[in-house]
């Protein structure tokens, strides 16, 4: 087993089961995702909680893990070769641990590319524009008189979802038969829009049937139920 106590992150989140592949995030949308695949894949792994509240994702540990001080991170004592590994971004995160099982992604090259993809499109478009949704329409951006940016960002993340329901079509994920990665990575952002969010009429998701029938698919499976509440919230 590698030693972790060489990680200046293990000294604020001291590791019970340094075997164990060790998760640092919070249960946002991107946090969730990494959860949800490690419930999903079955791996050994003990959450620990990066709290905003206290701004713990800009202490000097949580830096030296993750100079981008976002979550989720994470850092496995098991990684390639045997060596521990530090990983930040979600979706790199998603493809390392598919990598590593062999799970959650399509073996063959070009359907694994195509997965890719679909994680990509999440990362560069639907977290960004759901988010700035979030923003104008359930935080401070509501005081902006402008409305401008707050529609722009609607109608993007209409398109969006517009795209993402022609995808379905015929489908039951976004691979087809095959649960992956990509479903992990697009769904928690979904569900945000229109559950914590709150912005279901904006986006007037009543018009997106596919893309209803596959989040509710994904709500139901018992590792997103679990996954969607680690690391509990203080």
């Amino acid at each position: 087993m590698s030693e972790l106590a060489s990680f200046p992150i293990t000294h604020k989140w001291p590791a019970r089961h340094p075997d164990r592949l060790q998760l640092y995030s919070l249960p946002t949308p991107n946090g969730v995702k990494v959860s949800i695949a490690l419930e999903e894949l079955g791996l050994p792994y003990e959450p620990h909680l990066v709290s905003f509240e206290t701004h713990d994702q800009t202490s000097p540990e949580f830096l030296s893990l993750n100079p981008n001080n976002k979550i989720p991170a994470i850092l496995d004592p098991n990684g390639p070769g045997g060596q521990p590994l530090a990983l930040f971004e979600s979706g790199a995160i998603l493809l390392y641990l598919a990598d590593k099982t062999g799970q959650l992604i399509p073996q063959e090259t070009s359907a694994r590319y195509e997965t890719i993809q679909w994680v990509m499109w999440q990362m560069g478009g639907v977290g960004p524009m759901f988010g700035q949704v979030g923003f104008f329409h359930k935080f401070a951006g509501k005081d902006f008189e402008d409305k401008r940016p707050r529609d722009r960002y609607i109608a993007e993340s209409k398109r969006l979802l517009s795209v993402l329901d022609q995808r379905l079509a015929g489908r039951q994920w976004v691979m087809g038969d095959l649960y992956t990665i990509a479903d992990i990575a697009i769904w928690p952002w979904v569900r945000n829009l229109v559950g914590f969010y709150g912005a279901g009429e904006l986006v007037e998701f009543d018009q997106f049937k596919e893309v209803q029938r596959v989040l509710a698919a994904f709500v139901a499976r018992p590792a997103v139920a679990k996954g969607l509440a680690i690391p509990a919230r203080a």
